[in-house]
């Protein structure tokens, strides 16, 4: 059974972290790795912002959880949420880290969840990367009159199309009751002429 666990765990596709309440890394899955810039010993000692490399994370001698800036981290006060009773459900959240002497944005869905193993409180740590999808609501070009979204290949197409393809968003279409209305009474002054 542990290595079923084990096999299901690796195979989720956003990082996940078991925690301690000190947001210290007990242990993470597979595609968590792509966001840590130290090897498994090493990651297994630190705290979440550290392993990550939030820009925090050397703000004050102690580390990560102590400065200022972390009072408001939502990665932080989810886990703490989560040790209190509580849970946290995809709570948006920008993280600046440090990649290659570089600040990036990144934007995840936080959420965490408590249990209990071993006599030994931890929580689940889950940080879905949402960048993509916040990189298409900054800015779309869109035309005026028809609606078309215009392509990163200078190519026109519809909404549903332009989101369909990045997204993978299925539409169903009908009409709302003032589209409705409207069509309905172009309907009847059609039927009039025509009689």
């Amino acid at each position: 059974m542990d290595d079923l666990i084990s096999r299901a765990f690796d195979a989720m596709p956003s990082p996940v972290f078991v925690v301690d309440e000190d947001v210290r890394i007990r242990e993470y899955n597979v595609t968590a790795s792509a966001l840590l810039t130290s090897e498994k010993p090493e990651v297994l000692q630190m705290r979440g912002g550290e392993a990550l490399r939030c820009v925090h994370h050397h703000d004050v001698e102690e580390g990560c959880g102590r400065s200022e800036a972390c009072s408001v981290c939502v990665v932080r006060n989810s886990v703490g949420k989560a040790f209190q009773g509580g849970s946290v459900v995809r709570s948006r959240q920008k993280m600046d880290l440090i990649r290659d002497d570089k600040v990036i944005e990144i934007y995840v869905l936080v959420t965490a969840s408590p249990f209990v193993f071993q006599d030994t409180h931890f929580a689940i740590l889950v940080l879905e990367d949402i960048s993509e999808l916040v990189e298409l609501r900054k800015i779309i070009p869109i035309c005026a009159v028809c609606k078309q979204v215009r392509t990163d290949a200078n190519y026109w197409v519809q909404v549903e199309s332009y989101l369909r393809d990045r997204l993978d968003i299925e539409f169903t279409h009908g009409l709302c009751p003032s589209c409705r209305d409207k069509y309905l009474d172009e309907l009847k002054a059609l039927k009039q002429k025509n009689q």
